[in-house]
């Protein structure tokens, strides 16, 4: 048995494994559930509409500003854990740029929000932002070969980079800008390749996942993992209503990055 077949056994055990003694975020759903490869998507398991999730299971995150505010070190050690997992390049210039999770401000984050008297606090920290894992994704309902797609076991909008065209149309679409093109080899600029999650190539659209690989391994998304013990970044099934992420919601006030889109984000902020 060579080494390749026998490492990709090893990891489909222990994927089986996490089904039975995951962690209670993760529990709750079967390695199907979490696959976003082209076996999901050729058979058509993604929601092709984007139609709103009234069962089941839907992942979703808060993250709580207050706990970054002064304290942007924590948040550069989410945005590294995730694309040091994910084989984010570190490509020069703006446009070239590739980006899971990066940081913006207030006034660009939450463009539909009233900028009038924001406090100092507010105005001069850096937001972190990522794709939104919309309940009605606009991206979705623009691809015309399916690589984006809703897993409609758990509400992530996923990617199948094989059958990505590089046409572009789901990054007009998203009202996020949480997508990036591959306009050149992006291999070259990884500075520590990580084997367990395969790289891109040029010509393809690229955006977080919601660490749909660590989910199945019975883990926690990588930037909510380096935040851990900080309340930070909650992540969990927003249907649950025992979820932490369903308390936390049930006990603040957030706000979502331009509702107004009607994409409904998945994604919460406590400002």
């Amino acid at each position: 048995m060579d080494n390749k077949r026998r490492k990709f056994l090893k990891m489909a055990g222990a994927t089986v494994l996490a089904g039975i003694g995951a962690p209670a975020v993760v529990k709750l759903t079967s390695v199907p559930a979490l696959a976003s490869g082209s076996e999901q998507a050729a058979a058509g398991h993604g929601s092709g509409h984007g139609e709103e999730q009234r069962t089941g299971i839907r992942l979703g995150m808060v993250i709580d500003m207050r706990k970054f505010y002064g304290n942007e070190e924590l948040l550069n050690q989410a945005i590294a854990a995730c694309h040091a997992v994910h084989n984010v390049p570190e490509i020069p210039g703006r446009k070239s740029e590739i980006k899971w999770i990066w940081k913006t401000g207030f006034a660009n984050a939450f463009v539909a929000q009233s900028q009038n008297l924001r406090s100092e606090t507010v105005k001069n920290s850096q937001f972190p932002v990522l794709c939104n894992h919309c309940d009605n994704p606009s991206c979705v309902k623009v691809c015309p070969t399916k690589a984006t797609f809703v897993n409609e076991k758990n509400g992530i909008v996923a990617m199948d980079y094989h059958r990505c065209i590089g046409c572009r149309f789901c990054m007009a679409a998203c009202p996020f800008g949480a997508r990036s093109f591959n306009w050149q080899d992006p291999r070259p600029f990884i500075k520590t390749y990580n084997p367990d999650f395969p790289s891109r190539m040029r010509g393809v659209v690229e955006k977080c996942n919601f660490c749909a690989e660590r989910l199945a391994l019975g883990l926690e998304p990588a930037c909510v993992e380096a935040c851990q013990g900080t309340g930070a970044m909650v992540f969990g099934d927003l249907n649950d209503p025992q979820s932490e992420v369903r308390k936390v919601l049930s006990e603040e006030f957030t706000i979502q990055r331009n509702a107004a889109a009607g994409t409904r984000p998945s994604v919460f902020y406590i400002v």
